[in-house]
């Protein structure tokens, strides 16, 4: 597709880090605000999706995030982390700005995120996603993945992730 590129952050990519917890926000707040409401949005936010909790994540955790532009202007990101240990990829973060959707971008990032499971010789691919969250869930469905568990996962402050665990296993995608 043109005009649409990907950019890996590095450990000591600041600027990028900040535009990406800002196209966090962005896409937060449009999307989880009636799902979750703005109190867990607000915390989820400052807790895993800041500048500093992407760069602490890339330098100490073994996680991979990636920007997506549409040109010159940021449209989506992911992140990964391999498990080799469990021959998965958890795909942690999937988003995309709401402008973006339904243009075959997310097709995009899924190909460059099997791209990295199976160059680290990884066998499936697992997320989670909030059980409230059907667009996205359709949207998973129709990349190949399905349902393999339901997960209620405290995060503190008194919120928990009740989410479903879905699965995508190599040799279907």
């Amino acid at each position: 597709m043109d005009g649409i590129s990907l950019f890996e952050l590095g450990m000591d990519d600041r600027e990028k880090a900040d535009e990406l917890a800002e196209l966090a926000r962005e896409i937060w707040t449009e999307h989880y605000t009636p799902l979750i409401g703005a109190d867990q949005v607000g915390y989820m936010l400052s807790k895993f999706q800041s500048a500093g909790s992407i760069l602490n994540d890339i330098a100490a955790n073994g996680y991979r995030y990636f920007i997506v532009y549409d040109g010159p202007k940021p449209a989506g990101y992911f992140a990964v982390k391999p498990e080799p240990d469990k021959k998965a990829l958890f795909l942690s973060k999937f988003y995309l700005e709401k402008s973006c959707r339904g243009r075959g971008i997310s097709r995009i990032m899924l190909d460059r995120i099997m791209k990295i499971a199976r160059e680290s010789g990884l066998g499936h691919i697992w997320l989670t996603v909030n059980k409230h969250n059907e667009t996205s869930i359709k949207i998973y469905k129709r990349l190949g993945f399905r349902i393999i568990e339901d997960i209620v996962t405290d995060i503190g402050n008194g919120f928990v992730m009740d989410d479903y665990k879905m699965r995508l296993d190599m040799d279907q995608g």
